[in-house]
């Protein structure tokens, strides 16, 4: 049983896919294919194993598109709505579409979730739930390994102590740790700030880190950061892989 309760979460799928033109000329960024399925579909399957009940998807860049894909999807688990920021001049990025999102998921603890991260570690979303405490907890983070991040082409994101706290990498030269794109966290400390264009790191970086209540945990095996055609191409390679040795 979840200390959480049952689990919620909103997917991250309104951005612009910018970098990875021209795979997103005609199709959202969630809607790209590796290994014969997309992006979105392999993170909902990811929560699907985990439990997670609801999900809220966000849209904006070809929004119908991705709609009418997830429609063969809404008689299963997860159950799937919609966020629909193409209402809106432009995409509110994640603590906005958080923001817009909060009226369709309820109360309490939920997972944000970007739609371009792949993995092999089945239990991850399920250990990130399992040890989020809001006690000591604002925001929990599920990392990668720098030497397991495939198509990420930063010097890490975090520090981490012998706790779980997290700082950032800030002036240093790197960090061992990158942000694999599952965020747990709960709505409360999002239900009074104004619906306005801004990421969450901001919230992490100024609110959650300085009082010490930013944690991680960290993901097993290889992250597969889908960010540009490279990148997507280097993903499938390591995907396809991976499922003929598993098999």
């Amino acid at each position: 049983m979840f200390k959480t309760g049952k689990p919620r979460a909103i997917v991250f799928a309104a951005g612009l896919g910018t970098r990875m033109r021209p795979l997103t000329n005609d199709r959202p960024k969630a809607l790209v294919k590796v290994a014969g399925r997309t992006l979105i579909d392999h993170m909902l399957d990811r929560l699907a194993e985990a439990g997670v009940y609801k999900v809220v998807v966000n849209t904006f860049h070809f929004a119908q598109k991705l709609v009418d894909h997830l429609e063969p999807r809404k008689d299963d688990h997860p159950i799937i709505t919609f966020s629909r920021e193409d209402e809106l001049e432009e995409p509110l990025e994640t603590e906005g579409g958080l923001i817009k999102a909060l009226p369709m998921m309820g109360e309490g603890i939920i997972l944000t979730c970007n739609a371009d991260a792949i993995w092999f570690d089945e239990t991850a979303i399920s250990r990130a739930l399992e040890s989020y405490d809001p006690e000591k907890m604002d925001g929990l983070l599920l990392l990668a390994k720098m030497e397991e991040a495939v198509g990420f082409d930063g010097k890490g994101d975090f520090f981490m102590d012998e706790e779980g706290r997290l700082t950032r990498r800030g002036d240093a030269e790197s960090a061992p740790y990158a942000y694999a794109g599952i965020h747990v966290t709960r709505t409360e400390l999002f239900k009074d700030k104004p619906l306005i264009k801004r990421s969450l790191a901001k919230t992490w970086f100024e609110e959650f880190a300085p009082k010490g209540r930013l944690y991680g945990i960290i993901l097993e095996g290889k992250w597969l950061h889908v960010g540009d055609p490279q990148a997507r191409d280097e993903a499938e390679e390591i995907y396809n892989y991976h499922t003929k040795i598993s098999v």
